[in-house]
């Protein structure tokens, strides 16, 4: 059973977080938040539904291994899952992809294309990732009805820094209210990691640039991140959050200027003395992404 549909001004900070029913976003926008809260996770990984029964839905961020939640997208679907789509293949966002493929396929449907971009050479391990297609920059991926009609497209945007092979799904739907499927690469109520040498702090700032200019050209109001509420306000977002990136790094080469001989574990209390020390190892990540930005710009 799904929840009533609410408009999204009413689910934009809404404190609770339940992990058994989708949420409808829109008529059209289911979230699922899979079961794995924590310090990376925030609630949880926010799976997202895109369709209709006419069309049959776009699962968005299948999420962690986790078979109660690959159960749970396939029912809110109704078993018609036609693509499953990864913004990056991070562990806890896309390995439920080919098992969620797999029980597609054993309820009788057919096995729906697991799409996105695959882990280059200089992600770890536990991030290896080879769709079945790759994802190229602009592409359209359309739901169409019985007729033929195409109800719903979306378009591929890559942005690499978080992870090299990361991207975001743009779906310009309502005009001035369209939405921004952000991934990792933008989150509500933390900044994401960016860990070399998989991420690169130059090509996140980049791609930030790029997500502002498509909510622009693309009416897009409000961005769906993988953790956390959904964002109001896009452009606004974008900026507040480069914002925050450049500040910081700002305060890292003051920090290295008055530490010239200095390592990373020297600049880090210094450079995230706002930050909770728990945090520290996480931040320890994005310092050295940015300590290499400031190197490459010598």
């Amino acid at each position: 059973m799904l929840t009533p549909h609410e408009p999204l001004d009413t689910l934009l900070a809404r404190p609770d977080w339940q992990h058994e029913q989708p949420v409808a976003l829109r008529p059209h926008v289911l979230r699922l938040t899979a079961s794995n809260p924590g310090l990376m996770t925030g609630p949880g990984t926010n799976s997202y539904l895109v369709g209709a029964v006419a069309t049959g839905w776009l699962v968005i961020d299948p999420g962690p291994l986790e078979p109660g939640h690959i159960q749970r997208l396939w029912h809110a679907a109704g078993g018609d899952i036609r693509l499953i789509v990864c913004t990056h293949s991070h562990a806890d966002h896309a390995p439920a992809a080919r098992p969620l493929q797999a029980l597609c396929r054993e309820r009788g449907g057919s096995a729906p294309p697991v799409l996105g971009l695959p882990s280059a050479p200089t992600a770890n391990d536990a991030s290896h990732f080879v769709p079945d297609r790759a994802l190229a920059n602009g592409e359209q991926l359309a739901l169409s009805d019985t007729s033929g009609q195409t109800r719903h497209a979306l378009e591929v945007i890559h942005t690499p820094g978080h992870a090299a092979n990361h991207l975001c799904l743009l779906l310009p739907d309502v005009p001035g209210a369209g939405l921004l499927f952000s991934g990792d690469h933008i989150l509500n109520g933390s900044t994401t990691v960016i860990n070399p040498p998989d991420g690169n702090m130059t090509a996140y700032l980049d791609a930030l640039d790029a997500l502002d200019w498509a909510c622009v050209h693309l009416a897009l109001d409000y961005i769906l991140p993988a953790h956390g509420h959904v964002l109001p306000q896009a452009r606004e977002a974008i900026a507040r959050l480069k914002a925050h990136r450049l500040q910081r790094e700002a305060k890292i080469r003051r920090v290295m200027q008055e530490l010239p001989h200095g390592t990373l574990d020297d600049w880090l209390p210094r450079a995230y003395d706002d930050v909770p020390e728990a945090v520290w190892p996480v931040a320890r990540r994005s310092l050295l992404a940015h300590v290499e930005r400031l190197q490459e710009s010598r």
